[in-house]
């Protein structure tokens, strides 16, 4: 199916779309004003509460199946949306409105109150219905760990998940769709997905636009408007909300949408020009080199970090740590030269990265390219080593290798879907009982994500012993300086850092005396 240039074409449910919207609003608006599906609801607009939950399905490599993840809907890039299909609530029931698997058992179980984030578990547990995994107890209830419910506790909805674990037990590892259509999780149409999005793929001679391409070319929303067309006639002008028009900032970059979206959605639906680079062709994917590094496309995301064989194979507890980053839904979205280039002083990815002793790959504008390792990106308080032209394209760290050790660790008032008030990360080589190499970054205790290199360096070369520990903490707490926010005084931030250093080594040695730490 040829289309202009300008225009994103994707499938919403059972219905192609083709608009010419801006490609960097949300996704959630689109849905509500311009398709009038108002099931997926507004909530926190900063991809906490999981109510605007879609599910979004891309078109497997082999383009006979489509893989789906649950995302945001407010966060997500109206263009992000190229060439996939995205499902609302709406598009899950078959004819008849009868209650689909998942809808039965939140009733059953008593998990639906008020009802206004319901919408965004039901969309989740079937997006965990579609997954080509095997469902157990453990990963149902992981698939709403983005849903937040204020009504009835958690209880009923996690009777539901065991519920529903059981009926998914039954799933066959083959032809599933069959299966879970047949069994009302899905409607027959979901069948058709797979050649209807083959339709929109780019043609391979280049001769139809990509999703960058697109999204690059995207002009003057805000001053001649915009029109989509869809099988259900509406059409609205989406722009005309009456804010006025921010100064534009140049060479707008937008990946998975997770923090842009959250600070500048107004500025960035207006910006002409905005550049979309989640689904830019070789941005993502990861691979061992020769050379001994590890490289990963700028657009990879947390989700894609956490299922890589490769990367399970080098740091085996990584999955146990990303679990710790923000939530499914977010984790599906966000990507990881975004959490760098966000400058967050608590970025989780990048506190891992620091530790890792990764380097990131400049492009600018004039096609020249240039390497900068991670440390020496960061020049203060949100104040980045880098042109404004100029776009990671790559990420890349030493492998490590059997036998060295790598920790993360992060205190937040929850557990899961928060930000850090003090992470930090550690990797360590030990021969014979002496640490030849270290690597030990903080975040949360200074104005930008923090190497150590004056503890790494001091650390290098010494015993693994208490002492060496207690030593490292006095270097270690010369090199930070924190201030008190509303996530701690300084005094307690140095002390979660000293926790938190004390816990890696306990980690690589758990023969240590604690009470020599203590």
């Amino acid at each position: 199916m040829a289309r202009s240039y300008g225009m994103i074409e994707f499938y919403l449910n059972d219905q192609p779309i083709r608009t010419s919207e801006a490609p960097a609003s949300a996704l959630l608006d689109f849905v509500r004003y311009h398709e009038q599906l108002k099931g997926t609801k507004i909530g926190c607009r900063e991809g906490d509460c999981g109510a605007c939950t879609v599910l979004v399905g891309e078109l497997s490599a082999d383009g006979q199946t489509v893989n789906y993840q649950s995302m945001t809907s407010c966060l997500t890039p109206l263009g992000n949306a190229q060439g996939k299909h995205i499902v609302t609530v709406e598009g899950i029931n078959a004819a008849g409105n009868q209650l689909t698997p998942v809808q039965k058992a939140i009733v059953d179980e008593g998990g639906s109150q008020c009802g206004f984030c319901t919408v965004g578990f039901v969309m989740s547990l079937t997006g965990h219905s579609l997954s080509s995994a095997p469902a157990t107890e453990k990963s149902t209830i992981a698939a709403i760990d983005g849903n937040i419910c204020r009504c009835t506790g958690y209880k009923s909805l996690e009777r539901a998940a065991a519920k529903l674990t059981a009926e998914l037990e039954q799933r066959p590892a083959e032809n599933a769709l069959a299966w879970l259509s047949e069994k009302q999780f899905v409607p027959g149409y979901f069948a058709e997905i797979p050649a209807q999005l083959a339709k929109l793929k780019p043609a391979a001679n280049g001769t139809e636009a990509s999703a960058a391409t697109i999204a690059a070319s995207a002009t003057a929303h805000a001053n001649d408007g915009s029109v989509s067309t869809s099988p259900n006639g509406h059409a609205q002008n989406q722009n005309d909300h009456g804010h006025t028009n921010p100064a534009p900032f140049t060479h707008a970059l937008l990946g998975g949408g997770t923090d842009l979206l959250v600070q500048r959605l107004e500025e960035l639906r207006e910006q002409p020009g905005v550049r979309l680079i989640f689904d830019q062709p070789g941005r993502r994917g990861i691979r061992h080199e020769t050379t001994g590094r590890v490289v990963l496309g700028a657009a990879t995301t947390a989700s894609q970090l956490l299922e890589s064989d490769l990367m399970r194979g080098l740091l085996p507890n990584l999955p146990q740590y990303l679990k710790l980053v923000s939530s499914t839904p977010i984790r599906n979205m966000g990507t990881v030269a975004g959490n760098f280039i966000n400058g967050s002083p608590i970025g989780d990815l990048t506190i891992m990265f620091l530790a890792l002793g990764a380097s990131i790959t400049l492009l600018d504008a004039a096609g020249a390219t240039r390497e900068l390792a991670l440390p020496d990106l960061y020049l203060g308080y949100k104040k980045l080593a880098k042109a404004a032209d100029e776009q990671v394209i790559e990420i890349s760290f030493p492998a490590p290798q059997a036998g060295d050790f790598f920790h993360f660790e992060k205190v937040s008032k929850r557990t899961h879907l928060d930000i850090a008030s003090v992470n930090s990360a550690a990797w360590l080589r030990v021969e014979n009982g002496i640490i030849q190499a270290a690597r030990v970054s903080a975040g949360g205790v200074g104005p930008v994500p923090l190497y150590l290199a004056r503890t790494s360096a001091f650390l290098q070369g010494r015993e693994l012993t208490a002492e060496t520990v207690s030593a490292a903490n006095e270097v270690m707490q010369s090199e930070i300086s924190p201030i008190s926010d509303v996530r701690g005084t300084s005094d307690y931030k140095r002390l979660l850092l000293r926790q938190l250093l004390w816990a890696h080594f306990l980690e690589f040695a758990p023969e240590l005396a604690v009470d020599e730490l203590i």
